[in-house]
């Protein structure tokens, strides 16, 4: 895993944070890696609040869609 990178354990297994800072602000990469077919970036954004750990709500909902979007995806890799 590269450095900065952390599991995100309350999505499963596979999907990773990557972190980063520039000029005080933070900002996250959200990737999912266990999928026969490839590596899935599924969200990247500036996080807003300068206290706490938590994901906004519609961050969290938009992950979880984007996870079974690209699950979708890598299986229509398997079919010919």
């Amino acid at each position: 895993m590269p450095p900065g990178s952390a599991p995100l354990k309350q999505f499963g297994s596979g999907v990773y944070e990557l972190r980063d800072s520039h000029a005080g602000d933070a900002y996250r990469g959200i990737y999912l890696v266990k999928l026969a077919h490839g590596v899935y970036v599924l969200h990247m954004f500036k996080k807003k609040s300068k206290v706490g750990r938590s994901m906004p709500n519609e961050i969290v909902a938009t992950i979880a869609s984007r996870i079974k979007q690209a699950q979708m995806m890598d299986r229509e890799l398997e079919t010919p």
